[in-house]
Parts: C-alpha cells; structure tokens; sequence
C-alpha cells in the first residue's frame, strides 16, 4: 500500500487514540508504517504540520450543521462534535492552538457560521454564539473525559456519606439526591446544557 499523507495521519490518530498524543512521534509513526521516519517528511514537513493534519483530520470526522432551523442543526452538530471529542480527547486542547487551520476546520466553522447568518444572527453575535458553543462542547469533553474511568454515583455516595453535612450541606444535598440516584450520568448533563446555550442565544435574535 502506498505511503500517503491520509494513511500517515490516520496512524497518528490511531497512536494518540490509544497511547496519548506524548506517543505519536515520527520515530514511532515511521515504526508503524513499516518505513523510515525520515519518509514521513515527503507528507508532514515538520511535527508541527503533522499536529495540524490531525486536528484537521479530527474535524473532517463531524457532523457539518445540516437542517432547515437553525437550532436543530447546530444542536445536531453539537453533538457530533462533542461525540468526536469522546472518541479523540488528546485533541482537546489542540482544536483552537493551530495557526495554519486546515481545511476541514474552516469549513466546520465556515458552516457554522452560515447557519447562524441565515438565522439571523449579525455578524458579531454569530461571532459571540461560536464561541459560547465551542466553549461549551470543549468544557464539557474535558470534563467527560477526566470523568470517563470513575463510576459517578458510586463516587458521589461515598461522598455524602463521608462529608461533615453541617459544613457542606449544598454538596451533601447534591450527592445525596441527584449524582447518587441509579441510573444517574454525567453525560446526560450535555443535552440540557447545549439546549440552555443555544435558547440563550435565540433571545438575542430580533
């Protein structure tokens, strides 16, 4: 099979998704193509670039904003993105860093953007509503991913049985009667969140 710069990137994906991003490096990625790492630079002139190929890479997996209303569609790519995020969390601190945007990144938000100016937005509020979206979907994957391995409720019993209730009485409460309760999960918070961006956002349409 053909060294290309799309099989190069997705070995690095498939290294970041199992090991961390600290594992994707051009000895290791030369290690699993079966070449020299010196070849890789015929695709990814530099580590660098190849960061940029990644994140681009990660992007082209979302969903784009499909949909007549506006809301529906951005809550559907919304979800995708954060879905994304779930699968490829190494990438969360990269999304927003690269100064050389590839092409899939520009048209997520080239997307996004159109959706909003067709609803109505002005520019500046389309400007505004992108960055509480994306701040929002970025929070919440760095928070889910932190929480992936701990058993939530199991967590917030221990809690509630372990604090002093005189002094914490709002986080005993909380631990008590929502995190513990069966059935409870940190990512159903998502759904109730977007929606609560996204009606704030409406009430600025005129």
């Amino acid at each position: 099979m053909p060294l290309t710069r799309e099989r190069v990137l997705a070995t690095a994906l498939a290294v970041a998704d199992a090991e961390g991003l600290a594992a994707v490096t051009m000895r290791r990625l030369g290690a699993e193509l079966s070449i020299e790492a010196m070849s890789l630079y015929h695709h990814v002139v530099n580590k660098s670039a190849l960061l940029d190929g990644m994140v681009d890479a990660v992007f082209a997996e979302v969903a784009p904003p499909a949909g007549a209303y506006w809301k529906a569609a951005l809550r559907r790519h919304y979800a995708s993105l954060r879905a994304v995020l779930a699968a490829h969390s190494w990438a969360i601190p990269l999304l927003d860093s690269r100064a050389s945007p590839g092409l899939a990144t520009l048209a997520r938000l080239d997307a996004v953007l159109g959706v909003l100016r067709t609803a109505g937005f002005t520019i500046p509020l389309a400007a505004h509503a992108i960055a509480a979206l994306d701040a929002y979907v970025y929070g919440f994957a760095v928070q889910e991913a932190g929480l992936r391995q701990v058993p939530v409720p199991d967590v917030a019993r221990e809690t509630a049985a372990g604090l002093d209730e005189g002094a914490f009485p709002h986080l005993v409460e909380l631990a008590r009667e929502h995190v513990a309760q069966p059935g409870y999960s940190f990512a159903a918070e998502f759904d109730w969140g977007l929606d609560l961006v996204l009606d704030g956002l409406g009430t600025h349409l005129t």
